[in-house]
């Protein structure tokens, strides 16, 4: 590490991964039990932060975007699930430092290879003697809220026949008899008496009916994206403190 890094300081930090990508939040930090010194953080991951994962702090810089450690996202995604109760044993601390390739520190005379802090004496500045036996760590649960994309139902467009009726005024022409008389003078060829007839063929027009199909209208279908708000609720619990004392006198803070 560029310098000494405080655990008040690395506390609900961001972490960032060699290739920029967050990984999470420090949830805790661990001290190595030989140098007092940050040794291990935890991330919290998943959905809503339920999860944590360790995360070794060997070469890691802090920056004003958070912590920048020298382990990818996946690699912390697959390490070991290892619960995160104040101390990692030997074991722990090995299997841990198996997975993401690094040196194994070799262990005080009592076993312990690190152990961890919180909002505590020990994250005020390191000033004082950490005393596990004094000290306890309340915890809370808070609703940490976001959006996922979901389906909620179809819209489809089609198209259906109907049958409609229609009138048009059609202008029409027909032809009509008529009966012109000339008079004839004297003279002018031979008259007889008798019966005669001639026919005269008439026409008329009449409205000739024929359908064509011509596009008239295009319609298309397309989404546009609204936003609203929505209020949600949850149950969280939380702890609280609660100090007695020899005349069973209960105060709680």
């Amino acid at each position: 590490m560029a310098r000494t890094m405080q655990p008040q300081e690395l506390i609900d930090s961001a972490v960032v991964d060699p290739d920029g990508n967050k990984i999470g939040k420090v949830g805790n930090v661990y001290l190595a039990d030989a140098t007092h010194q940050p040794e291990w953080i935890t991330v919290k991951t998943g959905l809503f932060g339920t999860k944590e994962s360790f995360v070794p702090l060997s070469g890691a810089r802090t920056d004003k975007d958070g912590i920048h450690v020298q382990v990818d996202k996946d690699s912390v995604s697959e390490a070991p699930r290892i619960d995160a109760d104040g101390h990692l044993s030997p074991e722990e601390s090995t299997q841990l430092y198996q997975h993401y390739g690094l040196p194994v520190p070799r262990t005080s005379p009592d076993g312990r290879t690190g152990g961890r802090t919180d909002r505590g004496p020990a994250a005020m500045g390191g000033r004082g003697k950490r005393d596990d036996r004094a000290s306890m760590t309340r915890s809370e649960e808070r609703l940490n809220v976001g959006t996922e994309q979901v389906e909620t139902g179809h819209v489809r467009l089609r198209k259906y026949v109907v049958t409609e009726e229609q009138q048009v005024t059609v202008p029409v022409r027909h032809e009509e008899v008529r009966v012109e008389r000339e008079p004839i003078t004297r003279g002018e060829g031979r008259a007889e008496i008798g019966e005669a007839e001639q026919d005269v063929v008439l026409h008329a027009e009449k409205p000739v009916v024929r359908k064509e199909t011509v596009p008239v209208e295009r319609a298309r279908l397309r989404t546009e994206t609204v936003s609203d708000e929505q209020t949600v609720s949850g149950k969280v619990r939380k702890e609280q403190f609660e100090v007695t004392d020899d005349d069973r006198k209960h105060r709680r803070s």
